[in-house]
């Protein structure tokens, strides 16, 4: 586990250069982001209890506090590097805790035993790391940690496999975009974690992760990149998990918000 000592650095600015890589590849970001808290205080109210799954840097956590000074978060995340970077970010903030947890270990849920159930458990392009079936069982463990009358959202790459056409034009205009832009200097993925490496505060938890999942400077793919899932696959699949309801709420040309109810 990656220690709680804080090296000192500028959280503020890895904060926004991580927006704005994520950015890169998720032109509509914020809007996704918007509907799940819009969804999340329509459901259970302005004061909830949040699980920030695979938290990352804490996106979620830092809009959710902005927008319900009320609510508090858990995020989780196996990513050592980020992880240090949202508990440098949410130090001093008491509404914020950050665990180190593993989705792939079986007894993952353990490590949330003092703090569930959650009003909300809120993740964002993260699970499409994730295969299919080791992502119906993850589905099946979260229900366990979502109170009755909670919600459960998603907000991940879900492409709908029966229009080609349109999917290899979206494809090739994103890439083209992307490539523009990388050209004028903006970081991409591999980039980022370039910059990271080379920041002296924050070189050593880079190499820690980097021993965990590869350097994806030097590796082209570090994703899954062979199984994603629809959303009305993520929907049918919440609902066989035990979730009451289960929808997209918001969609994009490649991407969707499925959002499921207890």
């Amino acid at each position: 586990m990656t220690t709680h000592a804080l090296p000192e650095a500028d959280w503020a600015a890895w904060q926004n250069s991580w927006d704005r890589q994520q950015e890169e590849y998720l032109p509509d970001r914020e809007e996704r982001f918007r509907v799940m808290l819009e969804m999340t205080e329509a459901l259970v109210g302005p004061a909830p209890k949040v699980l920030d799954l695979a938290c990352g840097t804490g996106s979620i956590s830092d809009r959710l506090l902005q927008r319900m000074p009320r609510a508090s978060t858990v995020g989780v995340d196996r990513d050592p590097a980020l992880l240090t970077i949202a508990r440098g970010t949410f130090a001093e903030d008491p509404r914020a805790r950050f665990l180190t947890v593993d989705l792939s270990d079986p007894d993952w849920t353990g490590a949330l035993s003092e703090h569930a159930p959650f009003d909300a458990v809120l993740t964002a392009t993260a699970l499409h790391w994730m295969r299919t079936e080791p992502l119906r069982t993850l589905y099946g463990q979260l229900a366990g940690l979502v109170r009755e009358g909670g919600v459960f959202m998603n907000a991940d790459h879900m492409p709908d496999e029966s229009t080609p056409r349109i999917n290899a034009a979206v494809h090739t205009y994103e890439e083209t975009r992307r490539r523009q832009r990388t050209g004028e200097g903006r970081l991409d993925w591999g980039g980022w974690w370039a910059a990271l490496a080379e920041d002296p505060a924050l070189g050593k938890v880079a190499a820690e992760r980097f021993a965990l999942f590869g350097n994806p400077s030097e590796v082209r793919h570090d994703h899954n990149n062979e199984e994603f899932q629809d959303a009305g696959w993520h929907a049918a699949t919440l609902r066989d998990a035990g979730f009451a309801e289960a929808r997209a709420v918001w969609a994009s040309p490649t991407d969707a918000l499925v959002l499921g109810l207890r």
